[in-house]
C-alpha cells in the first residue's frame, strides 16, 4: 500500500511540475496561443483550467502525503530503532584503569 501511494505521488508531482511549466506568471504561457476568446479552449478558459489543475494537483499531492505518512509500514521502523540501539550498547565506553599520569610528576 505504502508503495502504491509513493508511486502516485510522483505522479501527481511530475503532472503538477508539467503544469506549471505550462503556465505564465505574466499572464502568457498557453493562454498567449489561442487569439480568439470565443474558442472552446479560449485564453479566459485555458488559463482557468490551468490554474484549477495546479490546485487540485497541490491538493491532491498534500493528501497523499499524509496518507503516505499515515501508512509508513512500522516494522521498518521499529527495526531500524532496533539496530540502532543494538549498535549503540556494543559502544562501551573506555574505562581508564589508572589515572593518567603527566611528566614530571614523579620527580616531586
Amino acid at each position: 500500500m505504502y508503495t502504491f501511494i509513493v508511486i502516485l505521488i510522483l505522479i501527481v508531482c511530475v503532472l503538477l511540475a508539467l503544469v506549471v511549466l505550462v503556465q505564465n506568471s505574466k499572464g502568457g504561457g498557453l493562454a498567449a496561443n489561442f487569439s480568439a476568446p470565443t474558442q472552446v479552449l479560449g485564453a479566459r478558459q485555458s488559463a482557468d483550467f490551468i490554474e484549477k489543475a495546479t490546485w487540485w494537483l497541490a491538493a491532491i499531492l498534500v493528501v497523499l502525503c499524509l496518507v503516505a505518512t499515515v501508512s509508513i509500514p512500522k516494522h521498518h521502523a521499529e527495526d531500524a530503532i532496533n539496530t540502532e540501539l543494538t549498535t549503540a550498547g556494543d559502544l562501551s565506553p573506555v574505562q581508564n584503569a589508572s589515572p593518567v599520569a603527566t611528566p614530571g610528576a614523579d620527580q616531586q
